[in-house]
């Protein structure tokens, strides 16, 4: 198969289907990208790859594989934050599924201008290097964020954490703290409460495992729990790690 740009996404068709298949034919689209990557044992170094937004690279060639796949009628379009399989999607069999031909297919009719309800045209020359979702107040926020100087970022995550109910959070952000940025108090009910860390990251590159291991080792003996706050993304061994047994949970 080509490895020009605008094919490489055609890889991630057949797995998108599978895992949506295995999931009873639908699932939320960050549990379907994460079991896509992990079906196809997609190295950690290339997870890290980021496109000039910062989003994953990845992750957007997944987004781009679905919308290919609800142009030509395997997945339902219309519902966002959940990707499902229609009758035509449940029905395939993808030991003899036909993926380039279905790239092609959507592409020419593309080209031709055809549009599927309620989405965009995307590109049909560069698409897997452009971010699939358009732009909103979503994206225009993250760019505002991304503009914050380090202890800028580090008080909106303190906000962020007392107005998800944390109480007594500060901010403690000093050199050599092991990167751990504030702590807070979680009151789960009137008789238990926990201290938690919190470590905030404010750059474009991907959350890697050995930074989940050493924000962890900054925690020992300090609190049973942290959070890292991050405007870029995790890879999904760092989420592996974040919630591995045995380990203090991230």
């Amino acid at each position: 198969m080509s490895k020009s740009k605008g094919s490489q996404f055609i890889r991630f068709f057949i797995p998108i289907i599978e895992v949506l298949k295995e999931s009873g034919g639908s699932g939320t689209v960050a549990e379907v990208i994460d079991r896509v990557i992990e079906k196809l044992k997609i190295p950690e170094p290339e997870q890290e790859v980021t496109l000039k937004n910062g989003g994953s690279r990845v992750r957007n060639q997944v987004q781009w594989a679905r919308l290919y796949l609800a142009y030509a009628g395997y997945i339902d379009a219309s519902k966002r934050g959940v990707w499902s399989l229609t009758d035509k999607g449940l029905s395939i069999d993808t030991k003899i599924f036909d993926a380039l031909g279905v790239f092609r297919e959507v592409k020419k009719n593309l080209k031709e201008g055809k549009r599927l309800k309620d989405q965009t045209n995307p590109s049909v020359g560069d698409a897997e290097d452009e971010e699939i979702e358009p732009t909103d107040h979503r994206t225009s926020l993250l760019n505002l964020i991304k503009s914050l100087p380090p202890n800028g970022f580090e008080r909106l995550s303190q906000r962020l954490l007392r107005e998800s109910g944390f109480q007594k959070v500060e901010v403690t952000g000093k050199t050599g703290d092991g990167g751990i940025d504030g702590v807070g108090i979680l009151q789960v009910n009137p008789f238990v409460s926990f201290n938690v860390l919190f470590q905030c990251k404010r750059y474009q590159g991907a959350v890697t495992p050995s930074q989940i291991r050493d924000f962890r080792g900054a925690m020992m003996g300090r609190a049973d729990k942290g959070i890292i706050i991050t405007t870029g993304t995790f890879t999904l061994e760092a989420k592996k790690e974040a919630r591995r047994d045995g380990a203090p949970p991230i």
